[in-house]
């Protein structure tokens, strides 16, 4: 059986449906996916992918058209992102966590012209959200695709519009030609919306295909047995570009309808997984059910982005034990996977978030500027990250207005990110822009303080913010005391003093039962904008 090496790993690709092609022609029996107890080659997968083409086309789908996919991660998931691209078309990912107001929104402004859904996963209640979608959010549908559907179960309308179901096993055998365009818009992704309306970016098939081909070699899947976990949505950049890049590399990719952290563990041991990529807060539920060095054994690379502050000492515990935990960065704009830590690099940086560009080698360039005078800034200062790669969105979908602030006239992205460059061409994500606070005249992280409280006994988790007082910003903190903990005010701030100097010791920290979080396709994030309006709110209160 042949095999992807090296020496064999496609170049000259820049369409997803060509890249299966040549999977099909050099290794078409290899295995391709494996979900539950199903094995799928490549030759099965181009199958699949072909039905699901043609059953588009008979539908009505035509090049250029969007279609809003809301599903778990599943094999009609990847047949129909294949096959909408086999055919020109374009996938509206939608998070299967969306409530009925976020499911409206993406709907009308997508402006998709069929929605394909599943009506029951689990704890899921699809029509309930359903339910709850006004009419005019649904105006440019022309058809609901129903997944999973028989005549007992599927409603003839959903949304006011006609379904049809969608079975894949019972499609019918189909030659349908492969009109995909590098430059044809493939996928759209949302961003967080933590802080503003969501936005909805674009990626054109090349994007896609050339990331997915450096990522394969960048971080170590061309090795003759790697696997990777898909553990993360497919609806998220995240998730997408995790598999894309394993799928890149002709490796297997052993899918998760959804994630648990025993089921993962499991998996990772059964199937001899090297690659995961996911958020800290999921490998910790990861780590959590590895009782024995053999569970993990086979792990070769641990990719995490660091939604929780905790989440680089983890990561460092970890190392501790031979799990080998790499920080990385990556957005909607510039793909997930843009960067991942070097393992030549001490563990302490190892697990920061940043990294060397997947595409460095490919003209991908970083450059960081002062917030304040615009100037361009050395290694090792902090300042605005901006990214300029061929790998990046082609722009938000009808919204020019946002397009060009994002993107300068040198064609690289403002991502709103405080990051530094290393001298090796390497870089450290610090904080969100808006995250980031300047302290009587310096630019300082909220992480930096946040590690120093972490460290006081009986402090589960932390989040610091700046805000206004007396005319001035200054820090102040919300803490979550640990189960069977008390904690004080006066303690954390003594405890905070003998290592900060006085201008980053928090002016209050606030007892907490919980933080204000949003629900993404990677996991759950907190809200500092919330909590920065929170603490404004008691200062100005005299709270």
């Amino acid at each position: 059986m042949n095999h992807v090496t090296p020496d064999t790993m496609p170049t000259a690709i820049d369409t997803m449906p060509a890249l299966l092609a040549h999977h099909v022609q050099t290794h078409g029996d290899a295995i391709a996916f494996i979900d539950g107890e199903h094995a799928i080659s490549y030759r099965d997968f181009d199958r699949q992918v072909a039905r699901t083409a043609a059953w588009l086309v008979h539908h009505g789908v035509q090049p250029g058209d969007r279609v809003a996919v809301w599903l778990v991660n599943r094999m009609e998931w990847l047949a129909m992102y294949f096959g909408l691209a086999r055919i020109g078309a374009a996938m509206m990912t939608l998070n299967t966590r969306y409530r009925s107001h976020e499911l409206a929104d993406i709907l009308d402004r997508s402006q998709a012209g069929m929605l394909v859904l599943q009506l029951g996963f689990r704890k899921i209640d699809f029509p309930a959200v359903l339910r709850d979608v006004p009419p005019h959010a649904a105006r440019a549908l022309r058809s609901v695709a129903v997944v999973d559907a028989n005549e007992h179960d599927m409603s003839p309308h959903v949304l006011g519009r006609t379904t049809v179901a969608f079975t894949l096993a019972e499609l019918p055998d189909a030659a349908t030609p492969d009109v995909s365009r590098p430059d044809a818009t493939s996928i759209l992704f949302t961003t967080s919306g933590t802080t503003s309306a969501p936005k909805l970016v674009m990626h054109p098939q090349r994007t896609v295909t050339l990331h997915a081909l450096r990522t394969a070699r960048a971080y170590g899947l061309l090795a003759p047995d790697a696997r990777l976990l898909a553990a993360l949505p497919f609806s998220g950049v995240f998730g997408f570009n995790s598999l894309m890049c394993a799928f890149a590399a002709g490796r297997p990719v052993i899918v998760m309808d959804t994630f648990d952290g025993a089921e993962a563990a499991a998996l990772i041991q059964r199937h001899r997984i090297t690659h995961v990529f996911g958020s800290d807060e999921m490998f910790q539920r990861v780590i959590e059910h590895a009782t024995s060095p053999d569970v993990l054994a086979s792990a070769r690379m641990l990719g995490f982005g660091n939604f929780q502050s905790h989440g680089m000492d983890d990561a460092q515990a970890a190392w501790q034990r031979g799990i080998p935990m790499f920080g990385l960065y990556g957005s909607s704009e510039v793909q997930a996977l843009f960067s991942v830590q070097r393992i030549e690099a001490p563990v302490p940086e190892r697990v920061k978030g940043g990294g060397m560009p997947a595409s460095r080698d490919h003209g991908a360039h970083i450059r960081i500027r002062d917030l304040d005078s615009g100037a361009l800034l050395r290694p090792g200062a902090s300042g605005a990250l901006e990214i300029r790669a061929d790998t990046n969105f082609t722009g938000y979908l009808n919204d020019p207005e946002a397009t060009a602030k994002a993107i300068d006239e040198d064609g690289y992205f403002r991502t709103g990110d405080i990051a530094y460059l290393r001298d090796d061409g390497s870089f450290v994500y610090v904080a969100r822009q808006g995250d980031a606070m300047r302290l009587s005249g310096y630019l300082v992280s909220p992480a930096e303080i946040e590690n120093v409280i972490r460290q006081t006994p009986g402090v589960r988790e932390v989040q610091v913010v700046a805000v206004e007082i007396g005319k001035q910003l200054r820090p102040v903190a919300f803490v979550i005391a640990a189960a069977g903990s008390t904690l004080s005010e006066t303690e954390l701030k003594a405890a905070a003093q003998t290592v900060l100097a006085a201008f980053k010791v928090p002016a209050h920290v606030w007892i907490e039962d919980a933080f204000p979080t949003t629900q993404s396709a990677n996991g759950n994030k907190i809200q500092r904008a919330k909590l920065r309006a929170l603490a404004q709110q008691r200062v100005t209160a005299g709270g």
